[in-house]
């Protein structure tokens, strides 16, 4: 049976959170999860949200200070407006309940100046309000109570969108839009139909594309794989952030190291004790995270390492007790004491600073169809994004793409026949294997071939394996019932596909992007994204 909605929020995060509770007390709101709610990125964000609360501070720094980070790909205007309206943002979490750490002594008059404010790489001001360092739990939680209690939303947990349904999927003549979705409900073991008015991704970023990720297991890709199969853009594919500091140790699968350490005077160095960001960048541990990323793989194949260590033992034991008590307890599970010896890191794949081409209201290419979060890109981050812009990201995009489809037309589409999932010519796999083969093929190529550092032959290598196996994954899918394996592999290989071609295009190093065949930033490339359309082939 069709499920009907006013407005189809896929993702559970920060994001789609936010998104379906500013929609909620004037529509009903359906709400998508693949797993359970806050199953994604969101929920393990540790160091905080960046906003312009402290009366040292401006808008035109935080400005700047992106600016900088974003080197030279910035939309100027998606800046300003997301700083902008950063104050307002938190105002309404807090208003939420979200509990940010206070000062242990009033700070003054001003709304926001009784909360602890961190600085991290890349930021000139201290204006990164954070919950300790669980800063994404405490709000992602604070909004599932929310969503869970209110009337008008309606939530489907276990359920995973196999494609977006469209006018010109169905083909009807006109005008293309957006009226729904194919789900697959992983409970039940069946495909429904999900109709909205207009629909939301809120699905994230792309971390299992690669072998070593920060990012939890959800984060495949699959509303930007989603939004190009219906048509829309995608831009700036080739900019993925690695994390530079991931904790590297055989039980800890994908565990993050925060940047606050470093905002706290936590240091880089080698096994022996010798610190070496000072060979890279004058900013040394809050240089931004690209080039901390790249000094760390420099040193780590220099010296045939298999990680570096983190060092914040010269602080005092309660002082890093208070402030990371997540990341001490966690260490310690494992037999490392922070607040004695150094911690064990490694870069990995944390964030996409590319996705799905919107506007300012979260708008695509395809009417009635809104990406927000990582999965889209709205020009703010360019070649890199400046640490604790990301959840800023998320807060600010959702309200303008809430208020911009409260202001749209209320039709419903209900006109528009929509076809149930066809499966009479396909059959139960019998092959699983192939799917889990074709899975970790396709990170190991990504990994070893579109990592930190590329070159021209690294991509073209990449490419081969990436069109090999997206090329098998659409025979199994036409053959095999779907499971969300393979509607992941098969989202997969799309996204995979999308940054090879967005990295062999761009033919500079900028950013996150760095290539030993064109090692310097090319002037002329300045300000002009990467972007790929699939109407273009």
């Amino acid at each position: 049976m069709d499920s009907n909605a006013q407005v189809l929020v896929i993702g559970g995060g920060a994001a789609g959170l936010s998104l379906a509770l500013r929609l909620a007390d004037h529509v009903p709101v359906c709400v998508l999860a693949k797993g359970p709610l806050t199953e994604g990125s969101s929920l393990y964000a540790q160091g905080g949200v960046a906003a312009v609360l402290g009366d040292q501070d401006s808008i035109e720094s935080h400005v700047a200070d992106t600016l900088v980070a974003g080197a030279g790909l910035c939309d100027e205007a998606a800046v300003r407006f997301t700083v902008a309206h950063s104050r307002g943002a938190i105002a309404w979490l807090i208003e939420q309940g979200v509990a940010f750490t206070r000062l242990t002594e009033p700070g003054g008059n001003g709304p926001f100046d009784d909360y602890h404010l961190t600085r991290e790489g890349g930021h000139a001001q201290r204006r990164i309000i954070h919950a300790a360092d669980s800063t994404g739990r405490a709000i992602t939680t604070t909004l599932e109570d929310k969503v869970r209690a209110h009337p008008n939303i309606t939530l489907h947990e276990h359920h995973i969108a196999i494609d977006l349904i469209t006018r010109a999927r169905l083909g009807i003549a006109g005008e293309n839009r957006c009226l729904g979705a194919y789900v697959l409900d992983q409970r039940a073991g069946r495909v429904k139909v999900f109709r909205g008015r207009a629909v939301a991704l809120a699905t994230g970023g792309v971390g299992k594309v690669y072998l070593y990720t920060s990012n939890p297991d959800v984060a495949t890709g699959d509303g930007i794989a989603m939004a190009w199969r219906a048509g829309c853009r995608v831009g700036n594919m080739e900019f993925i952030q690695f994390h530079p500091t991931c904790l590297y140790h055989p039980q800890a699968k994908t565990f993050l190291i925060s940047e606050a350490l470093r905002g706290e005077g936590a240091r880089l160095c080698l096994p022996g004790g010798e610190r070496f960001m000072h060979r890279y960048d004058e900013r040394l541990e809050l240089a931004p995270r690209d080039v901390v990323a790249r000094a760390i793989d420099s040193e780590m194949k220099r010296l045939g390492l298999d990680c570096v260590y983190l060092d914040i033992s010269h602080q005092p034991a309660e002082f890093i007790r208070e402030h990371f008590p997540t990341i001490a307890a966690r260490c310690l599970e494992l037999g490392i004491d922070i607040s004695r010896e150094p911690i064990p890191v490694v870069p990995a794949a944390h964030y996409l600073c590319g996705g799905v081409v919107t506007d300012l209201n979260g708008r695509t290419d395809v009417p009635g169809l809104y990406t927000v979060g990582e999965s889209a890109c709205t020009g703010l981050h360019g070649a890199n994004r400046l640490a604790s812009n990301s959840l800023l990201e998320c807060l600010v995009f959702a309200e303008s793409a809430a208020a911009d489809i409260l202001a749209s037309p209320a039709d419903m589409r209900h006109d528009v026949a929509i076809p149930p999932w066809d499966e009479s010519q396909v059959t139960d796999s019998d092959e699983e294997v192939v799917v889990t083969h074709n899975w970790q093929e396709l990170r190991r190529a990504m990994w070893d071939y579109v990592g930190i550092v590329r070159t021209d032959k690294r991509l073209a290598r990449a490419l081969n394996r990436v069109q090999l196996l997206a090329r098998e994954a659409q025979e199994y899918y036409a053959n095999f019932r779907v499971t969300p394996d393979l509607i992941e592999l098969r989202n997969l290989v799309q996204v995979a596909g999308l940054i090879v071609r967005s990295a062999q295009q761009r033919r500079e190093s900028r950013g996150l992007h760095y290539s030993l065949d064109c090692p310097q930033p090319d002037d002329a490339l300045a300000r002009q994204p990467t972007v790929l359309s699939p109407r273009a082939g």
